[in-house]
């Protein structure tokens, strides 16, 4: 189980910094409200993260076929 954990690790710290503080946050807020306000909240996130520079350095990371390396701002 150790393992399994320090693998699932590794894989979220290769992701972007700010899609894993989005992920966090929208996972605490739907706790604790209904649907219909989480979907609404999850849209906004979304939103902000295609305003990015971390999913243009994922695409243009994936195309040239290395991992990519966002800036943690």
């Amino acid at each position: 189980a150790l393992q399994m954990a320090i693998e699932t690790a590794k894989t979220i710290a290769t992701k972007s910094p700010l899609s894993i503080r989005g992920t966090k946050e929208v996972l605490r807020y739907t706790r604790d409200h209904g649907v219909d306000a989480s979907l609404d909240y999850i849209a906004t996130w979304n939103a902000g993260m295609l305003i990015s520079e971390d999913l243009s350095e994922a695409f243009k990371a994936s195309m040239e076929g290395r991992m990519p390396k966002f800036i943690d701002s």
